[in-house]
């Protein structure tokens, strides 16, 4: 594999804030207003509501019901405008379908980086994340940083970033991810893990076997530029077993302050053939002692 050319310089000019106002969404909050400070961004605090049906009332109450509608959406616009005060901000709350109301402003406003809270529930054999998480990990063409349920470290030490988990399966999603993980420690001086899981080795495939874990070594080394041991300490990590499970491991062992993956381009809703398997990101997700930045490839 090639030694990673071009270098992305991590420039947040624009963060996209999505909010339901769940207390989930609600512990993201924090995160986005210290990386706008950070960074010098504008925040873009949105919140789409649904569009508004009155089929099952009265006609004669629909006026009142829309302006109740009407004075919730001021008063929910007036409390993004508080919680963002301190920063260059632009608070939203319209109504409407909500990838599509999403998708329309990052494209508008050409977004650099989204960040939302996600919650974890147990069904159906994995993780599920809920549909407006779903649709921008799998379609937002920028970067999602999500702060899952489990995240224990606060947000100035999460926006340091003084260590980052870089986990790589060497797959093309995993190269377009890499260039992020290691603008991060460049931006921040940070120390990068690079963590590569065997997940199924073969039968007579000895995973402790010195030529394997040196070659696999070198692979990760070679996503790293020549001179980026002039600001970066690195370490290569190589573990066996179940993915998510290791990288959480990991994360935690390593007091990681933010993990990066990534995950391939979807184009269909659904699409199990993902060179990181969706259950694997989701679980990474959820499970996460700190944020977690996705980079579709």
């Amino acid at each position: 594999m090639a030694t990673t050319k071009s270098q992305i310089h991590i420039a947040l000019r624009k963060i996209l804030y999505a909010t339901d106002f769940s207390p989930i969404a609600e512990a993201a909050a924090p995160f986005v207003s210290q990386l706008a400070r950070r960074y010098g961004s504008k925040i873009f605090a949105v919140h789409v509501r649904p569009l508004q049906s009155y089929g099952m009332a009265p006609p004669e109450s629909w006026a009142a019901l829309k302006e109740a509608a009407e004075f919730q959406a001021k008063e929910q616009a007036a409390y993004l405008n508080r919680l963002f005060r301190d920063t260059d901000h632009q608070a939203t709350v319209t109504e409407g379908g909500v990838w599509e109301t999403l998708s329309d402003i990052i494209e508008q406003q050409h977004i650099d980086l989204i960040v939302m809270g996600t919650h974890g529930r147990q069904g159906l054999g994995k993780i599920l994340l809920g549909s407006v998480t779903e649709n921008l990990l799998r379609r937002a063409p920028c970067p999602v940083l999500t702060i899952g349920p489990h995240v224990e470290i606060d947000p100035e030490r999460a926006t340091r970033m003084n260590r980052i988990l870089f986990a790589t399966d060497f797959s093309p999603a995993s190269q377009a991810a890499a260039p992020y993980a290691i603008s991060l420690a460049q931006e921040n001086q940070a120390n990068l893990d690079i963590l590569h899981v065997i997940e199924n080795r073969k039968v007579d495939e000895l995973v402790d076997a010195p030529e394997l874990i040196q070659g696999t070594i070198g692979r990760m080394r070679s996503l790293l530029p020549p001179e980026a041991e002039l600001w970066c300490e690195s370490a290569f990590l190589v573990e066996e077993g179940p993915v998510a499970e290791n990288v959480l491991k990991t994360a935690r062992d390593r007091h990681a302050d933010a993990i990066v993956i990534g995950v391939r381009r979807v184009e269909a809703e659904f699409d199990a053939s993902d060179h990181l398997p969706w259950h694997t990101a989701h679980k990474i997700i959820a499970g996460a002692p700190c944020p977690v930045l996705t980079v579709r490839g």
